[in-house]
């Protein structure tokens, strides 16, 4: 089976209630079209992790961010291929989160996490991040 190696943004801030928030991307093409992940992409040839998720991070949303520490590598197997994903904390330096590629967006409190239909990847970070918050 093709292994496809990804990086995603679990970007933080914190809302006007000064809780922390994490900010959700609902998919806006391809075969998982409307369901929400954490934002990011394929890493290419010759890029480290933290290099390819800022790459990918200004060109679906015009934002430049500043990768912080890896929360974990996703290990999943889709019919059609396996996803390794390294995800890592995130905050924004510069830039409105510009929807580019992605339906909608949105940003979660911890116990508002759940109210969207990550894709099945997403979901074992989903369980990883609420440890954190």
């Amino acid at each position: 089976m093709k292994t496809i190696k990804v990086v995603a943004a679990v970007i933080k801030s914190i809302n006007q209630n000064n809780e922390p928030i994490i900010f959700a991307t609902q998919r806006g093409y391809g075969e998982f079209k409307g369901g929400w992940e954490f934002p990011g992409g394929k890493i290419e040839a010759g890029e480290t992790p933290q290099e390819a998720l800022k790459r990918e991070i200004k060109e679906e949303l015009d934002t430049e961010i500043s990768v912080k520490d890896l929360i974990c590598t996703v290990e999943y197997d889709y019919p059609k291929f396996h996803l390794s994903m390294d995800c890592f904390w995130c905050e924004i330096i510069n830039g409105a989160l510009i929807l580019k590629e992605h339906e909608d967006a949105k940003w979660l409190t911890k116990d508002k996490l759940d109210s969207v239909e990550w894709l099945p990847a997403d979901l074992s970070l989903i369980k990883e991040i609420k440890k954190y918050l």
